[in-house]
């Protein structure tokens, strides 16, 4: 097994994913700003998403600790490395969202039956609301760029969106949490305003509630969204086709490779175990056999994509056994 060098704990940070941890620092301050301005108007959709806003900071910065040791390499003890570290620290995270959620629809169901009476506080209401789209908006395009640079697709202007909604299965865990986590949240807090406004405009209180357990409904959806994805992580998921491709071309490109006889890559994290059989031409000693195998290996851990290589070799059978899959 041929695997990257150990690293320092100082890169091991500044390795950990950018997009978890700007986003705990602003939700943190939104959560903060909004329960200041729930609490003197009294509304249930700001309480809503104060929540959401809560359980998006602790996520965060809980999933940003695992990002940081998902990227330590292999070591003996653990030779396939810990890039599923991070499903399990996102796994904690939907746990948290999925608890923010059942309180926020309690909530919403409390203030349809009872609903709160309004009290002052409209601009501050409005102005929280805004900073919470700016914030919220800022992150979400954030991950959005950082989900095309990890699926390495190039997109300018709009397609950055088109892109990180094409590419998001292929993003790290982390950076598709803070994706879904914060489409919610801006989501939420569009909700939210139009709730403040509508109950400032009418007597129709009992949107304030309806809202509220819209919400909470969201927040449900991300939770069952990033539970599956990680579920699968845990599981161990075959690498996307793109990448399948890239490692095949590595491997065939070399001029002593006649054949692939057998190859798996596993998706870890936002990093891929590759195991794989190869065919080399005839006439090859041992040790001459064994030097293209390493070569070989140190090609496809070039890519940054790579945590680690097992090559084995095997004669040319003559048959052409790799298929590409469809």
């Amino acid at each position: 097994m041929v695997g990257n060098e150990s690293e320092s704990f100082i890169s091991l940070i500044k390795k950990g994913n950018k997009s978890s941890l700007i986003a705990a620092i602003g939700n943190t301050i939104i959560a903060i700003a909004k329960f200041f301005a729930g609490t003197i108007s009294g509304s249930g959709a700001l309480f809503a998403s104060a929540m959401h806003s809560t359980a998006d900071a602790v996520n965060q910065g809980f999933v940003y600790i695992g990002s940081i040791l998902s990227e330590k390499k292999p070591t003996p003890r653990f030779p396939t490395g810990f890039g599923r570290v991070i499903n399990i620290f996102c796994m904690v995270a939907v746990i948290v969202v999925t608890i923010m959620a059942y309180e926020t629809i309690r909530e919403g169901w409390h203030l349809i039956q009872h609903p709160a009476e309004m009290g002052g506080g409209f601009w501050i209401n409005v102005g929280v609301l805004f900073l919470n789209l700016i914030i919220d908006g800022f992150i979400l395009v954030k991950a959005m760029k950082e989900i095309n640079v990890e699926s390495r697709s190039e997109a300018k202007g709009f397609g950055v969106v088109t892109g990180a909604f094409r590419n998001v299965g292929r993003a790290a865990p982390p950076t598709r949490l803070v994706f879904y986590e914060d489409l919610v949240a801006v989501s939420g807090a569009a909700l939210a305003l139009i709730a403040v406004v509508v109950i400032s405009l009418t007597n129709f209180v009992m949107i304030d509630g309806i809202i509220t357990i819209l919400i909470g409904l969201l927040m449900i959806g991300v939770a069952f969204r990033v539970g599956y994805d990680n579920m699968v992580g845990l599981i161990g998921v075959a690498a996307p086709k793109d990448i399948e491709e890239r490692i095949t071309g590595i491997i065939l490109n070399d001029k002593d490779v006649t054949d692939i006889n057998k190859m798996r890559i596993l998706q870890e994290g936002r990093y891929y175990h590759v195991e794989a059989r190869i065919e080399l031409r005839e006439g090859f000693s041992l040790a001459e056999a064994d030097d293209i195998k390493i070569r070989v290996a140190e090609d496809i851990l070039k890519d940054p994509d790579i945590a680690d290589v097992g090559i084995g070799i095997i004669e040319d059978d003559g048959d052409i056994d790799w298929k590409p899959r469809k």
